[in-house]
């Protein structure tokens, strides 16, 4: 039984056991008085900051809050994710977030105080106190910002204007989310229903083209229609992003983004790059695509329809697990039986019941554990879901286990890196097992997938990101006509020559959410292609593979990204990572195409 009617219905062994975190509400409540005290007085320190000791204790207390805070927010938020319709846990999430509001209030005049130090006076304080060592990195990383801030007065006036630079992103979030309407469809009843995005994810992996094409006429309909409104909404963020870039002494938005992680902009540009070079192989799974479903024109809303149909599992959690436990092998047994404890301990709550939050994510709570939330199907796709969320969950929990509190969480760039390598081995795992023919392409075209999700179409994203904040730094204009043209020529260079386009094809820029986070996508090409070769390397036996990607997974935050996926073997100021990612996929694509 994969679903349930109430929450009581489902066995404890399958829920969360959040007495780990509070043994009551009462507990809780403590520690967010705690935390209020605390917050007051941090405040007490904005202008006493004058020696090692005073900066020491400052410090000190913000960590001392930030663990408290991290505990009370994650209590109320699980409470709030098992069931969205509960008042009480709603309540308790509002006061955490008005605790950390307050938080932020009372910690704000740091960052300005300890850029306003020079190098001397800071390595003095850090002199005077042995315990602060233990700050000494992040004290640094944050003072590589400091050729970056402005006057005292210029900040006060670029902090005011904060909501003001925030306008671009809230408008477009406003239109997609509440005021955006999607056309209209036919029903199974033959009525006329309006789409909404769920119905739109299903219909577009429909077996039935009429239905693909009608929910992806009817889902482009309010950004054709919108199309000069997002133009300017998108033109003001981008042109923000470059002003404040230039403003605060970076040579483009670009570098400003890529900065806080140190990451050299050859990563970006050879990703790019490659991805461009090795682009072939996708094309040929286009022509594939259109082979396999047997259409005279391949459209855009032939992209994610089933070419390997009919596969339908059940794989009961019991069962998954299991599988689980047998891919993940090659990881050794410590982290096997980690993956053991996780499930006896209760650390993940597996099942969907009614108002649940949707969706599946990990969420580590430093000197507690981590907790897992999942909606699981007794299916492949659950199966799959597990496996990656387990890798956030292992990479948390090493993390956790190996670094103190101030480096113990690891940073987007890396995020996604332990979550692939464990598909990756399921992938293999269940491609040496199965003897199925229609399985086995089933796999492969599974994986093809993700590759063409994860790394190809978030290349084009940071290739589209890239090329119009060039444009604004150099003063080209960014209207609707423009942006279509880009997105339109960027889509036929990634997606080949085989598709015949839309109208709707160039309208595609103007849905695209993360556009109003510039340059985060990248990261996501650049995590599943370090996972891709760390995984490889692992499969092969290839000495030292294993020990250093434990390594990698002990290391949280306590060296800049790059480093970290060096010592991991994965150096991703080379072109090799990436090129090791492509020949992969030109493999996995000529095999499907052989079965």
């Amino acid at each position: 039984m994969s679903t349930y009617k109430s929450r009581s219905e489902v066995p404890d062994h399958e829920k969360w056991d959040l007495t780990d975190l509070y043994a009551n509400e009462q507990a809780w409540q403590k520690d967010m008085d705690e935390s209020y005290s605390l917050a007051d007085k941090l405040i007490q320190y904005d202008g006493a900051i004058n020696d090692g000791s005073s900066l020491l204790a400052f410090l000190k207390t913000q960590e001392e809050l930030s663990f408290i805070l991290r505990k009370a927010f994650a209590y109320t938020m699980f409470l709030t994710d098992i069931d969205t319709r509960d008042s009480h846990a709603q309540k308790l999430s509002a006061k955490t977030t008005q605790l950390g509001v307050k938080v932020s209030e009372s910690t704000a005049f740091f960052m300005p105080f300890l850029l306003s130090l020079d190098e001397e006076t800071l390595r003095d304080f850090i002199s005077q106190e042995k315990e602060l060592e233990y700050f000494e990195d992040e004290l640094w990383k944050s003072f590589r910002f400091k050729d970056h801030v402005l006057t005292k007065e210029k900040e006060e006036l670029l902090s005011q204007l904060g909501e003001s630079f925030q306008g671009p992103s809230d408008t477009f979030n406003m239109l997609n989310n509440a005021d955006i309407q999607f056309g209209y469809i036919t029903n199974e009843d033959g009525e006329q229903v309006q789409l909404t995005r769920g119905m739109y994810s299903k219909l577009i992996e429909d077996e039935n083209r009429d239905k693909r094409k009608e929910a992806y006429k009817a889902y482009y309909k309010p950004y054709v229609e919108l199309n000069n409104t997002i133009a300017t909404t998108l033109s003001a963020e981008v042109k923000t992003n470059a002003t404040l870039a230039k403003v605060r002494n970076y040579e483009s938005a670009l570098q400003k983004a890529l900065f806080a992680d140190n990451i050299e902009q050859t990563v970006y540009d050879q990703l790019i790059q490659s991805a461009k070079t090795n682009i072939e192989p996708l094309h040929d799974y286009a022509r594939l695509r259109k082979d396999k479903l047997n259409v005279e024109e391949l459209r855009q809303y032939d992209l994610n329809a089933p070419i390997v149909p009919g596969v339908k599992a059940e794989i009961p959690y019991e069962e998954a697990y299991e599988t689980m436990l047998e891919a993940l092998q090659p990881l050794g047994n410590d982290y096997i039986e980690l993956l053991k404890e996780f499930k006896e301990k209760r650390y993940i709550d597996v099942r969907e019941t009614p108002a649940k939050r949707s969706g599946a994510y990990n969420m580590g709570v430093y000197g507690v554990h981590p907790f897992v939330l999942l909606n699981h199907h007794d299916d492949l796709n659950s199966l799959f879901t597990l496996v990656h969320e387990m890798g956030h969950a292992l990479h948390s929990h090493y993390s956790s286990k190996h670094q103190p509190q101030i480096t113990a969480s690891y940073r987007i760039f890396v995020a996604e890196v332990a979550s692939t390598v464990n598909e990756v081995l399921l992938i293999n795992h269940m491609l040496d097992k199965t003897e199925d023919k229609k399985m086995r392409a089933y796999l492969l075209n599974h994986f093809i997938e993700q590759f063409r999700g994860t790394f190809f179409t978030q290349v084009m994203f940071a290739d589209f990101e890239k090329q119009t904040h060039e444009r604004a730094e150099a003063g080209e204009p960014l209207d609707a006509e423009s942006l279509n043209e880009l997105y339109e020529e960027l889509f036929r260079t990634y997606n080949g020559p085989d598709i015949v386009f839309d109208d709707e094809v160039k309208y595609g820029w103007s849905r695209i959410p993360h556009f109003y986070r510039a340059f985060y996508v990248y990261q996501y090409a650049t995590g599943f292609a370090s996972a891709i070769q760390i995984a490889t390397d692992i499969l092969a036996g290839k000495e030292g593979s294993l020990e250093s990607y434990k390594t990698f997974l002990q290391s949280g935050s306590s060296d800049d990204p790059l480093e970290l996926l060096k010592a991991a073997g994965v150096d991703l100021t080379t072109p090799e990572p990436v090129e090791a990612a492509m020949k992969k996929f030109s493999e996995l694509v000529a095999e499907l195409k052989q079965l």
